[in-house]
């Protein structure tokens, strides 16, 4: 990868936020690739897509590749900030399924899986305001 994109392909860029609000940054290049199997196999037209790559100072290789579909035109801080944002819905899912039990459904109504899943966003979403807000009492 090191061979194939030159130096300027690479920007550091803010991808995403502390809870005290200081921006952190990434290194990052994005270029815009064509899925080739539609193109090939089913003779569509081609799709362009971002590739996405995060190559951290100090790091022999890059660390992590995305692929999105957002349009041409796209911000680069805000594919940043959205490549790096699965890191944070996958510590939702966590707390999801650990503490508040989305995979606990036993049932088999499609109707009592449905409240179940109510419920337990309804925690969640409890959770991240009290998480977010700024004078919610917190442990010593």
């Amino acid at each position: 990868m090191r061979e194939r994109l030159p130096a300027k392909a690479w920007q550091t860029l803010p991808c995403r936020t502390t809870p005290e609000g200081e921006d952190v940054p990434g290194r990052f290049a994005f270029v815009r690739v064509v899925a080739t199997h539609p193109v090939r196999t089913n003779c569509l037209p081609p799709r362009f897509e971002w590739l996405i790559i995060e190559w951290p100072p100090g790091e022999e290789a890059p660390t992590d590749y995305w692929l999105s579909n957002l349009p041409e035109e796209t911000s680069l801080e805000r594919l940043a900030r959205l490549a790096r944002l699965r890191w944070t819905i996958e510590l939702d899912y966590r707390q999801l399924k650990g503490e508040l039990g989305l995979d606990h459904y036993e049932g088999r109504s499609y109707l009592g899986f449905h409240h179940h899943t109510a419920l337990v966003t309804c925690a969640h979403a409890f959770l991240t305001l009290e998480r977010l807000c700024p004078t919610a009492q917190r442990p010593a």
